[in-house]
Formats: structure tokens, sequence, C-alpha cells
């Protein structure tokens, strides 16, 4: 499974987004946080800012949906251009109606779940999507401290992955740092979500080659 550095562009300067997502070029895919104040307690940004992203063609769009009805909003994301599109499993109606329809548009399906929600309702659907992304924070913030409950979720993710024989990746994302990345690649996860640990580093590039090598040497 391919090692995906994905940085996430929460807590980059938004006044400068073109500059921004020149300085992770060298990562594989940009992360974009859409947050509706109503699933999670943060607003951020919406489909003109996704846009502006894929527009500029520097990186691949990663959107990671923390909204209400994504059943009605997500599939706009994947028509904008996004190469993958995920959605939370909490807020679906409709989330193997929703998975076929955002792939029916040409996007990569993702399917969210929250620290508290198990993995194991959703192991016969595995199928149906292109990754799963295990929350190791509590969504809405940047810059939170890594929860390292969740590790057994992503082992038993990995598990059910392995056993159906699907390319299904995992993907991690809050509090993924140099500190924690080597964990969470033990643990089974190829795609790793890094907001304020590559911002916040003095060189963004040098840190992305670091995450990417601690990661890379127990991905499997």
């Amino acid at each position: 499974m391919h090692l995906t550095i994905s940085p996430s562009i929460l807590n980059c300067d938004i006044a400068d987004l073109h500059g921004q997502l020149e300085s992770i070029s060298s990562a594989d895919i940009a992360h974009v946080d859409v947050m509706d104040n109503h699933f999670v307690p943060n607003l951020t940004w919406g489909l003109p800012v996704v846009e502006a992203c894929v527009k500029t063609g520097i990186l691949p769009v990663d959107a990671h949906l923390m909204i209400e009805d994504p059943d009605r909003w997500a599939p706009a994301y994947a028509e904008a251009g996004c190469e993958s599109v995920t959605f939370h499993v909490e807020a679906a109606a409709a989330p193997i109606r929703l998975a076929r329809e955002i792939r029916h548009q040409g996007a990569r399906v993702g399917l969210g779940l929250r620290p508290a929600t198990d993995i194991a309702p959703f192991v016969d659907i595995l199928s149906e999507f292109d990754m799963i992304l295990i929350m190791t924070v509590e969504p809405g913030f940047g810059g939170q401290k890594f929860l390292e409950s969740m590790l057994p979720k992503i082992r038993r993710t990995r598990d059910a992955i392995r056993s159906a024989d699907l390319p299904v990746s995992i993907q991690v994302d809050g509090g993924v740092s140099r500190q924690t990345i080597e964990q969470c690649a033990q643990a089974g996860a190829t795609n790793f979500v890094a907001g304020s640990a590559i911002f916040k580093a003095e060189d963004a590039y040098t840190e992305i080659a670091t995450l990417r090598e601690l990661a890379g040497s127990h991905c499997h």
C-alpha cells in the first residue's frame, strides 16, 4: 500500500494559499478540512477554497468534510475536481449510496470515523470505500494531542481490510507528528494527515521528508 503524506492546510496562511501549497509541493496530496460549525464546533471554508486549491494544480486535493448532510453536499466536491472526498459516517444518511455517487463523479471516496465510532458495523461494506479515515483527535480544531487509544482501532481496521483482501488505505488525522507517526504506521495506517507538525516546522519540505522516512520504515 502506497505511503501518503497529506498536509492539512487548516493552519496555513490562507491569504497566501498559492505560496503555502507551493511550500508543501513535495507531499502527495493536500488535505483540506471543511467544517460547517454544526457537525463540529468550528467554521473553516467550503467549496470556493477547495476549488481554488484544485485550480492551482500544485497538488491533488483530499477534501475532508466535517459537515452535516454530506449526502447533499459531498458530490459537489468530487465534481470540483478533488482527487479524494471523505465524509463522516456519523453524518451520512445513506453512506453506500453517497460513496457510489462520489465515485461516479470520478473521485476516490473516504469514510471518516470520529474517535468514539467503532469500525465493526462497517466491516461488511469496506469495499465501497477507497479509504477509511480514523480520527486520532476529536474533529474540529488543529493542534490537538494525539489519542493513543485509537491505535487498537487502526489495527482492527487493518485486520478487517487484510482479511477481506481489499485495496483500502487507512488514513489517520489528528496530532500526527514525528512523535506519533511511527506508532500509526506500525498499527497499519498508510495515509498520514499532518497539519501543525508541517506548517509550524521551520521548513515544511524537510518536515515532509522526515515524516515520510519515519512512517516508511514501518509501512507494509
